[in-house]
């Protein structure tokens, strides 16, 4: 009976090439306007770390009191200062655990003809490697006894090992930071996390992750300044030491914990340190603290762009009203069949029959459309980036799960459009 059907169902697409063709049209249209806009918000949307997301939190505590934080609704800083940054550090109270800050640096040129190179670089520690789950090409990371040793090493990027070093195994050999040397010990391999959730302010949500990474202890030592965001809620004192000992805040903390009772236990570490704080005299204000994972972090900070909610609502709404206009269109084909519907029922042919010969019928019309829908699709992701910057637009790509789902929505949305029309051609009396 499905060849049957699939059989009468191509004569009948025949028969209405204008109204076939109108119908398939309507269907990618709709289909490709949701899917490229599903795209976007897919790829802003995402994970960046699926294995650990919800083991990697980011905890903050407020050194600025009520006055400062009333206008973000109470929330802490996003940023630790130096001194509470340290004391959690020397706590250790994660199972792993990363101070990091963007450092304004450059890598000076061997050669006297090349300039001066400028690219993202990190003070961290070495826990950022394993937390972050980064890929190494050559090397690994620094050990933690050389982040004791404020050693001058350093992890670099499988890109700037191609432009510094052509590609080569570079572990072993000297890159000059602000006329600072540093032994390489590690190449990363492609690691580009999206959104970049470890710093969305510096880096943006959706930029370049960090090309050179070096010991948090060691860039102290060298007094690399931030490259990154620095918020005081009081002018600090000039100098370098005044400016480590201020409420400035700068400093990115991370750590992992690997269940919700390590967890509990640490929000209630936070709470218990910010009240020593204030017994101490440091802070006058109670506890105010907070500990999210990575997809609480970004859903905080908004990292999803309004305007690729907005549109994807849009599209919806538009492939609706597509829905609704091949409804019409599907109850008009069917029911000028009904001298037909008349005579198969009259020969024996029941209902179901009938229903099951239209909703085959509109499925081939689904899979037109989604064919024509992926063709515009395609289309659309070439233009994303007159609607959307730049970073995000290279995200959205036609990879084959977003042609699968091209497939899978226009073959249900026109089935589904099919199911009151084809109740209708049933229902057709043979004596009429």
């Amino acid at each position: 009976m499905f060849a049957y059907h699939f059989k009468l169902g191509l004569r009948s697409l025949r028969r209405n090439p204008l109204l076939t063709v109108l119908m398939v049209i309507t269907i990618g249209i709709g289909v490709a306007s949701s899917m490229t806009t599903y795209a976007v918000f897919r790829a802003t949307s995402r994970n960046p770390i699926p294995g650990k997301s919800f083991r990697l939190f980011i905890p903050q505590i407020d050194s600025w009191g009520a006055t400062a934080t009333a206008e973000d609704d109470g929330e802490p800083p996003d940023m630790m200062n130096y001194t509470d940054a340290m004391a959690l550090i020397r706590e250790h109270r994660g199972k792993l655990q990363t101070a990091l800050y963007p450092i304004d640096v450059s890598i000076m040129p061997t050669a006297e003809s090349r300039l001066p190179l400028q690219v993202s670089s990190y003070a961290t520690y070495a826990d950022t490697f394993p937390m972050f789950e980064i890929p190494f090409l050559f090397g690994s990371g620094w050990s933690p006894g050389d982040d004791e040793a404020r050693a001058h090493v350093a992890v670099i990027s499988r890109s700037l090992n191609e432009k510094l070093f052509r590609g080569e195994n570079s572990v072993g050999r000297q890159i000059v930071l602000n006329h600072q040397s540093y032994r390489i010990v590690g190449v990363r391999d492609r690691w580009n996390p999206q959104p970049l959730f470890y710093d969305v302010k510096m880096l943006g949500a959706f930029g370049e992750s960090a090309q050179v990474f070096v010991p948090f202890t060691s860039a102290i030592d060298a007094r690399f300044p931030t490259a990154g965001a620095n918020l005081c809620k009081t002018s600090s004192d000039s100098g370098w030491d005044a400016w480590l000992e201020s409420d400035c805040t700068w400093i990115w903390y991370w750590t992992e914990l690997p269940d919700q009772k390590s967890v509990a236990a640490y929000r209630d570490y936070l709470d218990g340190y910010s009240a020593e704080q204030k017994r101490a005299g440091r802070f006058n204000w109670p506890p105010n603290t907070r500990l999210r994972d990575v997809m609480e972090w970004l859903d905080y900070k908004h990292v999803v762009p309004a305007e690729s909610r907005i549109s994807l609502l849009i599209s919806l709404g538009f492939l609706l009203i597509c829905l609704v206009n091949t409804v019409g269109l599907l109850l008009a084909k069917f029911m000028r069949r009904a001298p037909e519907i008349a005579v198969r029922r009259a020969l024996g042919a029941p209902r179901k029959a009938i229903r099951e010969q239209f909703l085959l019928e509109a499925g081939m019309v689904g899979l037109s459309g989604g064919l024509f829908g992926l063709l515009l699709t395609d289309l659309g992701m070439s233009c994303i980036g007159l609607v959307f910057d730049a970073p995000i637009a290279r995200l959205a790509t036609l990879d084959a799960s977003l042609v699968a789902l091209t497939f899978c929505v226009a073959i249900l949305a026109s089935v589904l459009a099919a199911i009151y029309p084809a109740w209708r051609a049933a229902s057709v009396k043979p004596s009429w």
